[in-house]
């Protein structure tokens, strides 16, 4: 049986080409065959789209980071300025954010790369402790991998081996954690 991270018994298509994995992933996929994920060496436009993955949500907690640091600095300097230390220079008032804008816009930078940088390690699944489940080596170089388990689909393994040949792979591994 196989878990969130992977654990479990896993066929691994390898693919030498970048439009060749992408076009398999959509052969792949209308075939019945369920697949858990595409390793590649670099980014490849669309296959996103042909994996199935929902638009991200990374935007939104982008601006919600930014959103806090700004709330943070505003605050920040209206408590400093205002009733902490107060400086009242030539009559003026005694908070102008105006002149505060470069500690804001810093203070919204800071909180949204630190708070993206959270939320990339807690969403992959990083940390110091992880340990990476490698399928093939050589996905890190120049080879590409369809990783397909097999507690998740209903065809035989057999099957879906050919299926991946047909699709493209120049070789079939089976690999389980």
């Amino acid at each position: 049986m196989s878990d969130v991270n992977g654990s479990g018994k896993f066929l691994v298509g390898i693919y030498d080409d970048d439009d060749v994995v992408l076009k398999a992933v959509k052969d792949v996929k209308k075939a019945g065959v369920r697949i858990h994920e595409v390793y590649t060496p670099f980014p490849i436009h669309g296959l996103d789209v042909a994996l199935g993955h929902p638009r991200t949500r990374l935007g939104i907690a982008a601006f919600l980071f930014g959103l806090s640091g700004t709330t943070t600095a505003l605050l920040l300097t209206a408590y400093t300025e205002s009733f902490d230390w107060p400086m009242i220079v030539g009559g003026k008032d005694s908070y102008s954010p105006v002149i505060y804008v470069p500690v804001i816009f810093e203070l919204t930078v800071l909180f949204c790369a630190l708070g993206m940088v959270g939320t990339f390690l807690v969403s992959n699944g990083l940390g110091p402790t992880v340990k990476p489940l490698m399928y093939d080596l050589r996905t890190t170089d120049n080879k590409f991998a369809m990783a397909i388990d097999m507690s998740k689909n209903n065809l035989a393994e057999g099957d879906i081996e050919q299926i991946l040949k047909n699709s493209g792979a120049a070789e079939v591994n089976v690999k389980q954690f």
